[in-house]
């Protein structure tokens, strides 16, 4: 669960999004065919049951993330943008 913003901050892809309708609606189709992946599924549900059974054993989950790579709960902020290699200086990845 990400870090609640403060009232009235919206993000730049927020904004964005909010100004160009057919931006947002494309997006909305992507975002479809990701989440409805059978790996993102099994990844949303690996997350929640994991977050189910740490709030049974009493964990302070608040304000994390189940990283599946770590296979641990982490801060969500730390938890962002691992696949950026691309952006790195001499990165072949595009």
């Amino acid at each position: 669960m990400a870090p609640k913003k403060k009232k009235g901050k919206l993000s730049k892809s927020a904004k964005y999004y909010r100004d160009h309708p057919t931006a947002r609606r494309k997006k909305a189709r992507t975002d479809k065919k990701i989440n409805s992946r059978p790996g993102q599924k099994k990844k949303r549900r690996e997350s929640g049951r994991a977050r189910t059974a740490a709030k049974k054993r009493g964990q302070r989950i608040r304000g994390k993330d189940y990283d599946h790579a770590v296979g641990r709960f982490i801060k969500s902020s730390s938890n962002r943008g691992r696949k950026e290699k691309s952006r790195k200086k001499g990165s072949k990845r595009k």
